[in-house]
């Protein structure tokens, strides 16, 4: 992985490529190229940054209509000149990008090998450009098509890939399993990507590709086979995002937009779906499977990093109100051992780009032993919500800063309402709790801007801390998850080591760590744990650690006690963490700053997990 570009058409084919990858930027990566067909093919790659490799084409020739970019996140092989893509064939026959593994690419390059090729890279890419080559050459007739159709069905693993042929210099095929593609449909030409966000500034119209489509795109003409080369239908769609959403506006930097969007996208989540007037919840997406849901045995939610820290809150949530068991699982846990599942239960997966591997492996695997799988993810046409039965979408809006913000707190306003709506069904809340709810859930964008209007106020404080070498993140309950995303965000972008735990189980080993060294974030609103946590905080001031408190406007007691406060409106516990998030989103945003850390695209972190 990471991402992948492509263009065939009339126009001037290095700038798109080039603007294409910098859309693409966002989603992590260690080295960037491209492949470029003019009167011959060309090939430029650096490791870096996007800019390094327009820098280094600057006295390049870049002519050509037709080509392929990659922006590559280091799986097989270090970051190097020679391990970034594009990737060419021993003989120079054919070039390719790939995102994802292909996880038996050694026994194919013994057989490779055998049969006299060779290898300048350490990927599995330059693999699967040998191996095209390979069937290519095994006897005549065999095309660049069939060649590629060939090659994937010896392949196992996830893939996306777009290939370039130099027996025929006007064709571009591009085929996926497990990792997205989609095609941008102009006219006479078409673009290629990982995600729409380079193509939208082109044309709305787009065809995502499904597991085991194999594209061959000419100018003028698109088809689409399987690997079995049989037709398949072409569904032209409009594109679900716009160029705005891909602008920082007057924002320094994409994380701190998306925070701020937060109050308009979780009403956004919930528009349509939670109608005060009535008062009621209405979640069409699972409309046909609300009955099965409500009498399921259990929920099991899956998800990884900050969509398994959203599925904690929902296990809360639905169990307290809706009183049916839950699990949370890691996906990337569940997917490996042997669970007991079958019919009756609910396998619920969360994922921000509906492609995370893990997830998407997890939800298959439960499929076949029976249960009800369902989704909850942010991108429409992904491949969670085409392998789903029933699900909700976020409506969150493109997340381009690798640390989860926005996707965040509308997974838990969606989960907040399956979790009304099942209470509500099953008649485990009576009607005036129920509306009450939704009347607190509805007032919650109007208290997310009061705490936005305060980030003055959290950057001071995370002047405080900046220097700090290590950070522990206590919450009890529902806000436990809180601390521990709260973590996860200032470790991802700041790189400081950050423990999140439940402030119970702070006296049975992490108070070792405490001094007056160690910054300690509690969040500790007013709610049913308020004196249990007042206990904890004054644990931690007798070891002299700093206490840096998430607390309920007004609260006098917390202030005094805490050597830093960050506040939240007063709110019903049920939507608290929606709340409390906010602060520790900012604090952890200018901490990442002041340490001068690139905080759109930390080091090591990839947006979309689409391989193990």
């Amino acid at each position: 992985m990471c991402g992948i570009v492509g263009y065939i058409g009339n126009k001037n084919v290095f700038p798109l490529l080039l603007n294409g990858l910098k859309r693409l930027e966002y989603r992590g990566y260690d080295s960037a190229g491209i492949a470029l067909w003019g009167q011959n093919l060309r090939i430029y790659k650096k490791k870096g940054k996007v800019t390094d490799l327009e820098e280094y084409c600057s006295d390049k020739d870049v002519t050509g209509t037709l080509g392929i970019g990659h922006t590559r996140w280091a799986t097989h092989g270090e970051p190097s000149d020679r391990n970034a893509h594009p990737h060419t064939s021993r003989n120079g026959l054919f070039t390719l990008v790939h995102n994802g593994i292909i996880e038996n690419y050694a026994e194919l390059r013994k057989d490779l090998l055998r049969h006299g090729y060779t290898f300048e890279s350490d990927t599995d890419t330059e693999v699967l450009s040998n191996l095209i080559e390979y069937f290519y050459n095994q006897e005549a007739g065999i095309d660049t098509e069939m060649a590629v159709r060939l090659a994937l069905s010896k392949v196992v693993g996830a893939y996306g890939i777009a290939v370039l042929a130099r027996d025929e210099p006007g064709r571009l095929i591009a085929a996926r399993k497990g990792s997205p593609l989609v095609i941008g449909v102009g006219r006479g030409e078409y673009f290629l990507a990982s995600d729409a966000a380079p193509i939208v500034e082109h044309t709305e119209h787009v065809v995502y590709l499904n597991d085991h489509d194999v594209a061959i795109m000419e100018r003028g003409s698109l088809t689409l086979k399987n690997i079995e080369n049989n037709p398949v239908t072409l569904t032209i769609r409009q594109a679900d995002i716009t160029i705005g959403e891909m602008e920082k506006g007057e924002f320094e930097h994409y994380m701190l937009k998306e925070i701020f969007e937060q109050p308009r996208t979780i009403e956004e989540t919930f528009r349509g779906r939670l109608r005060t007037g009535q008062p009621e919840i209405v979640l069409g997406g699972l409309m046909d499977v609300l009955p099965e849901v409500a009498a399921a045995r259990r929920i099991i939610l899956i998800g990884c990093g900050t969509s398994w820290h959203a599925a904690l809150i929902g296990e809360y949530l639905i169990e307290e109100y809706a009183r049916i068991p839950v699990e949370v699982e890691y996906a990337s846990e569940f997917r490996y051992r042997h669970p007991v599942l079958g019919p009756g239960d609910i396998v619920m997966a969360i994922s921000q780009s509906g492609e995370t591997a893990d997830t998407l492996a997890a939800l298959r695997m439960a499929r076949e032993k029976g249960a009800l799988v369902l989704g909850i993810c942010n991108v429409v046409g992904s491949s969670i919500s085409r392998e789903t039965v029933a699900g909700v979408y976020t409506h969150a809006g493109m997340e381009i800063g690798v640390a989860s913000t926005k996707a965040f707190t509308a997974q838990v306003t969606v989960l907040t309402l399956l979790a009304l709506k099942l209470a509500h069904t099953r008649q485990t809340i009576d009607g005036e709790f129920y509306h009450g709810l939704i009347a607190e859930l509805a007032a919650v964008p109007e208290k997310a801007r009061a705490i936005l209007s305060q980030h003055l106020q959290v950057k001071a404080i995370a002047a405080e801390i900046s220097e700090a070498g290590d950070a522990l993140y206590l919450g009890r309950g529902i806000l436990f998850p809180i601390a521990l995303e709260g973590a996860l965000k200032l470790k991802e972008i700041s790189y400081i080591h950050a423990e999140g735990y439940a402030a119970g189980e702070m006296k049975h080993g992490p108070i070792a760590l405490v001094d007056d060294n160690l910054p300690v974030i509690v969040v500790a609103p007013r709610d049913l744990y308020y004196e249990k946590i007042i206990s904890n905080i004054q644990e931690v001031k007798a070891r002299k650690g700093q206490i840096l408190a998430v607390v309920t406007e007004g609260d006098h007691q917390m202030r005094e006690m805490a050597d830093l406060v960050m506040e939240i409106p007063t709110a019903h516990p049920a939507v608290t963490p929606l709340l409390a998030i906010i602060p520790l989103q900012l604090l952890a945003y200018y901490i990442a700053v002041m340490r001068g850390c690139h905080v759109d695209q930390p080091r090591n972190l990839a947006k979309s997990v689409t391989v193990e």
